[in-house]
């Protein structure tokens, strides 16, 4: 047998048909319908054989259809309007980031996240917090703000899922050629931009690509070249896979490597935010560069680090967070420390609570330590983050520890339907000028029913047929019969309610939940009258045999007999499918345990298309869910045991759909139109469309934690960092002098001290010694609530002023006084606590020294 060496011929680009090149090159596309029209005209069958994939359409087009198309008028008028429009989006001025209050960010915000999921084609994303992460670049995007993102390219990307006879995941490798990719090379003339970073005894190379998203740039670093040996090259191979070594240096990589590489590019970013704990290494690099190069000492240059130090936290269980051992991080920031002139221990500090010095490392407690603004992604994760990272300020009240929630949203544009995006047109206007403002989406109301209707069925059955075809290919796959393959146009059918669930399968996500009762369930499904219908689809990470296991009892149920055709489990999860799901199913389903989901997205990205929610009150829907928007699952349980959830949202779920939603959806008052189930999808899209978007997320980012970064490192980094070696050097005067303060003789002036009548106030004294500590630098405060077995409940604090009578006070010692108001009746108690106070500090509570009566 000869053998063959192999070689591309690519098509040569007519001159007229230059613009879809262009266009490629930025992924403005993926949100852009009438752009995506464009490419799939090209080619239908090569659009869907590429993953739509543009970049690759335009290699493997025929020369011939090219030529055509070049000729054909109809095609170049919808390429140039088409064109226009992307030049009119890149160039516009009257924009939140050149005119609104964005416009006060003058350097770049850096975004680092070590996964981003912008479209299928582009596979560098595992789930969530990839999609999130690319949601937000679109809508800084949108809104034109001066932000650079920095990333990892994967050469494996995460897995292709395939499902075998028994249900079995298996994990199918990519191998990427990143050619095929919309990226491309940073070069510095004719060579490539490389950066190096030092791991362990060596350099350790890295090449940069630049992706476009609309008017951001998003660089990402890739180890697989030839400047480094065999195991470096593996460093970026896969998303999330290898062992904690490789954990260790991709996070390296990703934080240290992406400074590195926003030096290499001329990029001097004010503001860095961290999607989570991944990229915290970033901060102590930063610390390096300052202690190395402006020869500030390492608490100094701390100061001036924190101030412009973003981080977003978006996992509610400890496990969940990457932590490394002692003996790792002595291997790998050893000599660190010694660059930063710390003791390494002193380093190794900065990764834990200290209260427990056997603890590892974590990265998310150094994030939080280096970082001056930190958020969870919703209220109740707020809430959540607080307590769980309370150790973090010992002695400070839970709701005092300085972690906000912005809570997350979704990229509406890329998630909408653009069927629906032409209904919100034609009854609406300008929905993307206005997708913030609630009162404009009050005009949903306006689009008639049949109208509204026939929108959401046509999209319904699009996606059954997409279904259908995709378990046909299945079956053609696994060697299925002819008759069985002949069977697939039996699953699912249009006119049945139609419910989505489809997420990571994580056990907290409770996959199985709906098979609880199996019986009750087939009874549902089979209803002669009004039968539903499930669509269930995920992967599991591939060393998460638990999650594994859920999806293969899923899919076992989803062949039993009474189950089949109306259970489906669709392999192979992506953002694809995500997008016909969330487009064309009734109802979008989702229980996790409470409180484990910190947002969850999905459900948001149901709502734009007509969809409902039906959702444990978690997340976004704590907030999300008005009382007929939706559905609720089960009592907000804080303190039961899994088995009583699980016992109580499986009986909610039946019982919700039994008694509630079932009869809704198929009560028909005029034989055609579901009219109350209308209303429901009218407040859906009314009540969740404008609030539940990255477009307000990324305002909210901006305003409550870009700019007050932006500006507090601008002031650190002016005057030689003057500012932040001031505040370094009374930090350090602080902490010495402070166990010298103490709190004695507190007295309440009152006459009667146990009862006090509303609209009187307690009138409080106390004694404070505080030694070599200046009163100017501290705030004393009576401390107050509702008392409820022995601990407080929603406290306020009163300054306590210096009393003008200090008699009988010296040596360090003062009076202080001040009245506490008494505006409702109950029981009450207080105490009276000192804490350090400076202009220059950015959190209440920055330097963790509290001192109680």
């Amino acid at each position: 047998m000869p053998t063959f060496q192999t070689y591309n011929v690519t098509p040569i680009l007519p001159a007229t048909l230059e613009p879809l090149r262009e266009m490629s090159f930025n992924l403005w596309w993926t949100w852009e319908p009438s752009a995506r029209r464009l490419f799939r005209h090209l080619d239908h069958e090569l659009w869907d054989r590429t993953n739509h994939n543009p970049i690759r359409m335009l290699q493997l087009s025929r020369q011939s259809r090219l030529e055509e198309l070049s000729q054909d008028k109809n095609f170049l008028r919808e390429l140039k309007q088409v064109f226009e429009e992307f030049e009119k989006y890149l160039g516009r001025h009257d924009t939140y980031g050149k005119t609104g209050a964005g416009s006060a960010i003058k350097n770049p915000i850096a975004y680092f996240s070590a996964e981003f999921g912008f479209h299928e084609s582009i596979p560098n994303y595992s789930g969530g917090l990839g999609i999130l992460a690319g949601d937000h670049c679109k809508s800084a995007s949108d809104l034109d703000l001066n932000f650079v993102a920095i990333g990892l390219l994967y050469r494996h990307g995460y897995f292709r899922q395939q499902i075998d006879k028994d249900g079995l995941q298996g994990a199918i490798n990519l191998n990427q050629n990143f050619y095929h990719l919309p990226i491309r090379e940073v070069r510095r003339g004719d060579t490539k931009l490389l950066i190096s970073v030092p791991i362990l005894d060596r350099e350790v190379f890295a090449r940069l690509w630049e992706l476009r998203v609309g008017r951001v740039n998003v660089y990402l670093l890739d180890t697989d070249i030839p400047e480094n040996i065999a195991e470096d090259r593996l460093i970026t191979a896969e998303l999330y896979g290898g062992d904690l070594e490789m954990r260790m240096r991709q996070e390296i990589v990703l934080g240290i490597g992406g400074v590195k590489a926003l030096t290499a590019l001329g990029i001097q970013p004010d503001v860095f935010h961290m999607n989570e704990g991944h990229s915290a290494f970033l901060a102590l690099e930063r610390i390096r560069l300052n202690v190395v190069e402006k020869k500030l000492d390492f608490y100094s240059a701390l100061q001036v680090v924190a101030a412009a130090n973003v981080f977003t936290t978006h996992t509610p269980v400890p496990a969940g967070h990457d932590s490394f051992s002692r003996e790792m991080m002595q291997k790998y920031f050893g000599k660190f420390a010694k660059e930063i002139n710390i003791p390494f221990d002193e380093l190794f500090s900065f990764g834990h609570t200290r209260l427990n010095p056997g603890d590892p490392f974590s990265m998310t407690i150094l994030a939080l330590r280096l970082s001056r603004h930190a958020n969870g992604v919703s209220k109740l994760h707020g809430e959540v983050t607080r307590s769980l990272w309370k150790d973090v300020w010992s002695g400070v009240p839970v709701h005092e520890v300085p972690i906000t929630s912005i809570t997350n949203g979704v990229h509406t544009k890329t998630w909408m339907a653009p069927e629906f995006a032409a209904l919100y047109s034609k009854h609406l206007g300008a929905w993307e000028e206005h997708l913030t403002e609630p009162g404009f989406w009050r005009g949903v109301i306006d689009i008639p029913d049949a109208q509204l209707w026939e929108t959401h069925q046509k999209l319904k059955r699009r996606l059954i047929e997409f279904v259908r075809d995709r378990e046909r290919q299945r079956r053609e796959r696994m060697g299925e019969s002819p008759e069985f393959i002949r069977k697939v146009n039996r699953v699912l059918d249009p006119e049945i309610l139609t419910i989505g669930f489809a997420r990571r399968f994580a056990t907290y996500k409770r996959g199985t939940l709906l098979f609880s009762d199996k019986e009750r369930l087939k009874r549902l499904v089979n209803d002669t009258t009004r039968p539903v219908q499930f669509i269930f689809a995920g992967k599991a990470h591939p060393r998460d045999e638990a999650g594994k296991a859920l999806i293969q009892e899923v899919y076992k149920f989803s062949r039993e007999a009474g189950l089949e055709n109306r259970v489906v489990f669709l392999e192979d999860y992506d953002s694809y499918i995500a997008r016909r799901l969330v487009q064309g199913v009734d109802l979008w389903l989702n229980h996790p345990l409470r409180p484990l989901e910190a947002s969850g997205t999905s459900g948001m990205k149901s709502a734009p298309n007509g969809g409902i929610n039906l959702s444990v009150l978690d997340g976004w829907w704590r907030e999300g869910y008005n009382g007929s928007n939706g559905w609720a699952i089960g009592a907000e349980i804080d303190n039961g045991t899994t088995e009583f959830q699980n016992e109580v949202d499986a009986s909610s779920l039946y019982q919700l759909l039994e008694n509630q939603i079932v009869p809704l959806y198929y009560a028909k008052p005029d034989g055609k139109l579901p009219l109350a189930w209308l209303q429901l999808m009218r407040e859906s899209i009314r009540s969740v469309t404008p609030v539940f978007n990255t477009q307000r997320m990324v305002k909210e980012c901006t305003e409550q934690l870009y700019l007050p970064a932006a500006q507090a490192h601008g002031n650190f980094s002016s005057d030689g960092c003057g500012a932040a070696t001031q505040l370094s050097q009374w930090k350090a005067q602080m902490r010495k002098d402070w166990p010298q303060v103490q709190i004695s003789d507190v007295q309440v002036a009152n006459k009667d001290r146990q009862i006090i009548l509303v609209g009187e106030s307690l009138q409080i004294s106390a004694r404070v010694h505080l030694g070599a500590v200046d009163p100017q630098h501290v705030r004393v405060e009576a401390y107050q609530g509702e008392m409820d077995n022995g601990d407080i409940h929603n406290p306020t604090a009163t300054v306590l002023h210096q009393s003008p009578d200090q008699s009988g006070t010296g040596d360090g010692d003062y009076i202080y006084q001040g009245s506490v108001p008494a505006t409702e009746s109950g029981t009450y108690g207080f105490s009276i606590r000192v804490v350090p106070t400076h202009p220059c500090l950015m959190q209440a509570h920055e330097l963790r020294l509290i001192t109680w009566s």
